[in-house]
């Protein structure tokens, strides 16, 4: 790929980035991530819970009541059947379960009150780790690596459910 001249300046005071490395890229989104998950984890672990746990719960405060399914279809931090960390967090009576009015079968998840009572300190946890890019990256940096990373994700699981949860395209 070639750049215009005017794309590859850089200020006087700055040093100029090497050249892109495909294996470097690479790892860099996955240094981020566990960087982001470890910073996570620590701001949970007085909560007694982990960050698929939290993101759980914030999805049922977003969209509720929900199948386990439509959680599991929600959530990027657990790739198989969310049904385990449910069954945790109802026997520590975070979540709740309760039959469908039309179809008996059919069992729906809410937050109980006690997982209510959460809510503010997981949505500042949640601010604080989104911090950690909005703090160091520009508008127009966070929207190409957006757009860059819902295209790489497109038609992944993980990017299926991206989408559905924040409501964007697929790869657009």
């Amino acid at each position: 790929m070639s750049h215009s001249p005017a794309t590859m300046e850089t200020p006087p005071d700055a040093t100029p980035e090497p050249p892109p490395n495909d294996s470097e890229l690479r790892y860099l989104l996955l240094a981020a991530q566990r960087e982001g998950a470890r910073q996570m984890t620590g701001q949970l672990r007085p909560l007694n819970l982990t960050p698929a746990q939290a993101e759980i719960l914030l999805v049922l405060a977003e969209r509720t009541p929900l199948t386990l399914a439509e959680v599991g279809r929600l959530i990027v931090c657990e790739s198989g059947s969310p049904s385990r960390i449910v069954d945790t967090l109802t026997k520590r009576g975070l979540i709740d379960r309760e039959p469908g009015q039309v179809d008996r079968r059919v069992v729906y998840l809410r937050l109980s009150p006690r997982g209510e009572d959460l809510l503010p300190a997981l949505r500042d946890i949640d601010a604080r780790t989104d911090a950690m890019v909005t703090d160091c990256l520009t508008s127009e940096e966070q929207q190409a690596m957006t757009h860059g990373l819902r295209r790489m994700l497109n038609g992944t699981p993980s990017g299926t459910a991206l989408a559905a949860r924040f409501g964007h395209g697929h790869g657009k």
